[in-house]
Formats: C-alpha cells, structure tokens, sequence
C-alpha cells in the first residue's frame, strides 16, 4: 500500500478516534460527559466575552495605522534599501503588520498576490513569509489578556525575536529555492 494512502486513511481516522478514546475513557472513569462538556462551553463563552475588549483594540489598532499610511511610508522609506539587497519592498509591509493581526496581514498578502503574479518570487516570499511568522501581538494582547497576565515583557521579546528569525529565513528559504 503506497504511503499517500495509509496516510489519508490515518487522517479520515484520526479524528473520529480521538473523539472515541475521549469518550470511553470518560465513561470508565464515570465522568458526566455531558455535564463537563457543558461545563467547559460556559468557561468558553466566559474567556470569550473576556476577550473582546483586547480584540476590539488590536484590530483598532492595526487599521489606524493601515489607513494612515504609516505601513507604506516605511515600505517606502526603506525601499532604497530593499532594492540594493533585492528584496522587493511591497514585502516590508507585510513583516510589519504580520506581528500585529492575521487579518491584515492576509489583507497585505492579498495584495500583493493581486499585484503580482502568483507564481512570482515575491508572492512566493510573502506566502512562506506568511508561514514562517506569528501574530505576537494579538497573541499576547487576547490570550494572555484572557487569562490575566498583566507582565509578558519576556513573552513579547521572545516572540518578536522568533518573528525577526522567520522572517528572515523566509527571505533565506524564498531566495534558494525561488530567486
């Protein structure tokens, strides 16, 4: 059997049967399975509820400084630059905002699949880019605002510095096997 298919037969599987081991551990060791679902959805609809302050203001955040114009005066300022290390400068704005939200750094990536071509080196690199990079910001403002913690000075400098290395080894990756 070639190994595509045992893998596709793992994944149809996998979750059906995680899904049943939970529920057979739980009845041998008489949990109310229904009560502790319950339970756990009304915890989600808390920290849910908890969070929409902190989402609110990143997402405010990120669309005052799109619809300033401050992300594309730095492509733009640094574009001298970016085009002496052949890098392409519709690129800088995403590795800024990608830290901030997904949302507006699929906004940027759209734009620039829209503006070039998709099998160009440039959306190639936004694409890994996209992969290589995390939303720091949003990460520590919902989820660590969820749970209270008020102190993630080592949290944000250790994501951005893990932002700072994908970003430049999406530029490292893109260029060996595209430029």
């Amino acid at each position: 059997m070639p190994i595509k298919e045992i893998i596709d037969i793992i994944s149809l599987w996998a979750l059906p049967s995680i899904i049943l081991i939970i529920l057979t551990v739980a009845v041998i060791k008489k949990v109310p399975v229904y009560e502790a679902f319950i339970e756990g959805a009304k915890d989600g609809a808390k920290v849910t509820l908890n969070i929409i302050p902190y989402l609110v203001a990143i997402i405010v955040a990120v669309a005052m400084l799109r619809a300033s114009g401050a992300i594309d005066s730095l492509a733009h300022l640094f574009g001298g630059f970016l085009n002496k290390i052949h890098l392409p400068a519709e690129i800088l704005p995403l590795a800024f905002v990608r830290s901030l939200s997904g949302s507006a750094a699929i906004g940027v990536f759209s734009d620039i699949i829209q503006n070039n071509d998709a099998n160009s080196y440039t959306s190639k690199l936004a694409a890994i880019m996209m992969g290589c990079s995390e939303t720091t910001f949003y990460v520590l403002t919902v989820y660590f605002g969820a749970v209270g913690i008020k102190k993630y000075r080592y949290a944000l400098y250790t994501g951005l510095c893990a932002d700072f290395i994908g970003i430049v080894m999406s530029i490292i990756v893109a260029r060996f096997f595209f430029a």
